[in-house]
């Protein structure tokens, strides 16, 4: 069944959907201070942790914003915080800026990344309570939402000390039931944490396939069938998806398709968005006929 993006975890049942979203002009460009980031393919220059970027502009907007890519900063475009930057500002500092309150500031960068992970867990619970699961098993999801959503209402300093690694172990007994439950009817090929870095899986038969984990980097997936597939944590960057059905893909986020390489024949779970690249025209590759040998 493919998830409905109008749930999302929380007391008593759904939430507002925005709160699992990113939501820049609430947050105060903390995903631009906390995390370094190396001079590479996906970011231009070196940054330490918890210095902000030079491109950071003082009302916490990216003054490169609209060309990122063509700027070398890649990175920046793939990364989603899941709504975890708004949640710390708004809701555990109350509206503070680390701009102007350099006390918040060393906690707010403490907490950035634990809340980070708890937000990204609480994004998979509510994919999995999206999907037409047994009652019990929605219960056990619905009580590890609502556990993990009041760790994120906690004061910095509780926050600080949550070990999101441990809540994730918890949980993922229920993601894999989820999982399972929503595959059985087209339970495909076991390739958790599979090596397919640069594999040719074009056309290839991917429904219900377990890609738990699975290292897709430079896959060929064009035209391949990966409806009701578990893509958990796969490792999309540079996959080819171009004709490839993801419509029914489970725990697909917005993050691993922004990084792999798709058009407008790509077909993608709702409440997704194809990448803005994904539009633009295809360029035209001239390819030379093979020259004649001389005998």
């Amino acid at each position: 069944m493919t998830p409905d993006p109008s749930r999302a975890p929380g007391i008593g049942g759904p939430i507002d959907p925005g709160a699992l979203r990113a939501d820049c002009a609430r947050c105060a460009g903390l995903c631009c201070v906390v995390p370094a980031f190396s001079r590479s393919s996906d970011f231009a220059i070196d940054k330490p942790a918890g210095r902000p970027c030079p491109n950071l502009q003082r009302d916490c907007r990216c003054g490169i914003h609209s060309e990122l890519e063509e700027r070398g900063f890649h990175g920046c475009t793939v990364f989603d915080c899941l709504g975890a930057g708004q949640k710390i500002v708004q809701t555990v500092f109350a509206g503070r800026d680390w701009h102007d309150d350099p006390d918040a500031a060393a906690q707010m960068f403490a907490v950035f990344p634990v809340m980070r992970r708890l937000h990204e867990l609480l994004w998979h619970v509510a994919e999995a309570l999206a999907l037409d699961l047994p009652t019990a098993l929605r219960a056990d999801l619905d009580l590890a939402a609502t556990r993990i959503d009041a760790l994120t209402r906690q004061t910095p300093e509780a926050i600080a000390d949550v070990r999101p690694d441990d809540e994730f172990q918890a949980v993922n007994p229920l993601l894999q039931r989820a999982s399972e439950h929503a595959r059985s009817g087209a339970r495909g090929a076991d390739r958790r944490g599979a090596q397919l870095m640069g594999a040719r899986l074009r056309g290839a038969d991917l429904r219900g396939s377990s890609l738990r984990g699975a290292r897709l980097v430079g896959a060929d997936l064009r035209g391949a069938d990966l409806r009701l597939a578990d893509l958990t944590g796969a490792d999309l960057r540079g996959a080819d998806l171009r004709g490839a059905d993801l419509s029914t893909a489970l725990f697909l986020c917005q993050s691993q398709l922004d990084a792999a390489r798709g058009d407008t024949s790509t077909h993608i779970p709702a409440g997704r968005v194809p990448p803005a690249r994904w539009t633009r025209p295809a360029v035209a590759v001239r390819v030379d006929p093979p020259r004649r040998r001389r005998r």
